[in-house]
């Protein structure tokens, strides 16, 4: 369930949700807070309106609110909701949808 937000990126910047970093790796190893990389997968949260171009023509955001996608590892930026760090990225930082 996508929760409602108080956030509206503009242009074509995405406000992604990240999956929790796996806890354990493949082999049963518990990894501390500390050792566990940055997930590149989560949750699209909100959206922008797109970005306009030179001519003034929009160019409309590829994705929508609630699809799962994976992203660059760096880049964005950490937002604070609530008590969690979401990440707002521009729709270029967008790798693939996950279905």
């Amino acid at each position: 369930m996508v929760k409602k937000i108080n956030i509206k990126p503009l242009f074509d910047n995405v406000l992604i949700k990240p999956l929790e970093a796996e806890a354990k790796t493949a082999s049963g190893i518990i990894l501390p807070d500390a050792a566990r990389e940055k997930p590149q997968i989560g949750i699209i949260m909100a959206v922008g309106e797109g970005k306009i171009g030179p001519k003034g023509e929009k160019h409309p955001i590829a994705v929508k609110i609630g699809q799962k996608v994976m992203y660059k590892k760096w880049g964005g930026s950490e937002v604070k909701v609530g008590s969690e760090e979401w990440t707002m990225v521009g729709q270029e930082d967008i790798l693939a949808v996950i279905s």
